[in-house]
């Protein structure tokens, strides 16, 4: 039986209780097919030569030998911190938000050629931008890549939109926009004079419109896919007064069932990101103006939820996780 020498890589800077890192690492740890996990992290000052500077002979951690807690200091990412040596590892475990620029992924895939690297990095950069929703049309509500004012002008004269920035995540930078006013889920502006103001600033990638639905007071599902199958759902629900569902935005989750539908748009989804290395991918619904759940976002970077999705199932979720974890690493390295 092959045993895995781990490497997660993360930042606890922007940790809280709830980050699915603590009970994967934990329940990891134990797998029987892990010789090893040691944990670095971004957080750390002392790595800011392996993260910002791209020098691999200047990454710290420390090896995890008893259940990792989270505090506010971070603590057990700076215990008995040792050079860690890229080489040595034959599985790397990703769990890294933005910012991370497409140039540090490449350099991952070239430092880790010979491991395991969940998600794969060059998969990463295809698919964790919200560009790579345009390969699905018949998915997905009515959307286009704005990259001027004058585009988003166009597709406010035909419907209210939500804007999303290419590479954010978390609900972040959504706004919600139609000819009088633009919405940012706290507060409302004149449409002329905001456009006016982000033409003199306009982000080079652009940003992606998508009609906005009438039903998002219904939710946006959150739906965990690991290896092509789903483990679980939860539905995030918009606080009182807001049309932004994400948690990290004051949305509130339950459990939830997968329709049909849903079940179909991560059939269409699994082949294409499986062929670039992802295993790990949330898969975002909103229900459309016919009352049918539609694909709004993939997440194939640093996902979440899995915790919670255990303890609203009560199915061994993160088990499940670790063992499609090690069939995929199995069949990569065979």
């Amino acid at each position: 039986m092959k045993r895995y020498k781990v490497l997660v890589l993360t930042d606890h800077s922007g940790h809280s209780e709830q980050n699915s890192i603590y009970a994967i690492i934990n329940q990891l740890r134990k797998h029987p097919k892990c010789h090893s996990i040691h944990v670095a992290s971004r957080g750390l000052n002392e790595n800011a030569m392996f993260f910002d500077n791209m020098n691999k002979e200047a990454l710290l951690g420390c090896m995890i030998s008893e259940d990792i807690k989270y505090t506010q200091d971070g603590a057990d990412f700076s215990k008995s911190l040792k050079k860690l040596h890229v080489e040595y590892f034959d599985m790397v475990l990703m769990r890294l938000p933005r910012p991370i620029s497409d140039e540090f992924l490449l350099w991952m895939d070239h430092i880790f050629h010979n491991a395991v690297i969940i998600n794969r990095p060059k998969g990463i950069i295809t698919t964790s931008t919200k560009e790579f929703l345009l390969n699905f049309p018949k998915l997905c509500s009515n959307m286009r890549l704005c990259t001027s004012v004058a585009d988003i002008k166009r597709e406010i004269h035909k419907y209210p939109v939500v804007l999303k920035p290419l590479k954010e995540y978390g609900g972040r930078g959504l706004l919600k926009v139609d000819e009088n006013s633009v919405n940012d889920g706290n507060r409302e502006y004149e449409t002329k004079h905001f456009l006016e103001a982000m033409a003199e600033n306009f982000p080079e990638e652009g940003y992606l419109s998508m009609k906005y639905l009438k039903n998002v007071n219904q939710g946006d599902k959150r739906i965990l896919v690991v290896g092509g199958e789903i483990l679980a759902a939860s539905l995030r629900l918009p606080a009182l007064g807001s049309w932004l569902c994400n948690v990290a935005q004051g949305g509130v989750s339950k459990p939830a069932d997968v329709s049909s539908e849903e079940q179909h748009i991560v059939e269409i989804l699994n082949p294409q990101l499986k062929e670039k290395g992802v295993l790990i991918y949330g898969v975002d619904t909103l229900v459309d103006d016919s009352g049918l759940r539609v694909l709004s976002e993939i997440n194939t970077l640093s996902i979440g939820g899995f915790p919670q999705a255990e303890k609203q199932t009560g199915k061994p979720i993160i088990r499940m996780l670790i063992e499609k974890i090690f069939v995929y690493a199995d069949e990569w390295t065979r």
